[in-house]
């Protein structure tokens, strides 16, 4: 099983899975972390260059998220601090199951969470366009 995290420094858990630096890309066997990796975000419309002044301005516009999903194919499970709809459906649409976590944690502990159990999750996909 492969678990992606949306992260701005490969450190912390980004608060908007498309303006996202970067996914750290956790391997899991039988329930443990095996191996870590970080992967650059040069996918989504924010990395490349399609914002401007850190607003996607083509919120009510048809748009695709099948780069990103296409580069995070190998995994079955997204976690961030936010996200927007069209993303989640996309990404759900390909086997990749999102999940808008609700506090911040590290990487490692959100995972954790989530292989125990315990990952408390805000629920909302769009709660980051507020």
């Amino acid at each position: 099983m492969k678990i992606a995290v949306a992260s701005a420094d490969g450190v912390s858990i980004s608060r908007h899975f498309g303006r996202s630096a970067c996914f750290i890309v956790f391997e899991v066997e039988d329930g443990r972390i095996t191996s870590r990796h970080v992967r650059d975000n040069i996918y989504t419309a924010f990395a490349k260059g399609k914002c401007e002044d850190g607003d996607i301005p083509h919120h009510n516009q048809p748009h695709s998220h099948a780069d990103v999903v296409s580069a995070l194919r190998e995994c079955d499970v997204l976690l961030c601090l936010g996200m927007g709809h069209r993303a989640a459906v996309e990404l759900k649409a390909n086997g990749i199951q999102p999940f808008v976590i609700d506090s911040a944690c590290s990487p490692e502990e959100a995972v954790a969470a989530y292989l125990g159990g315990t990952l408390k999750i805000a629920g909302d996909f769009c709660r980051c366009h507020e």
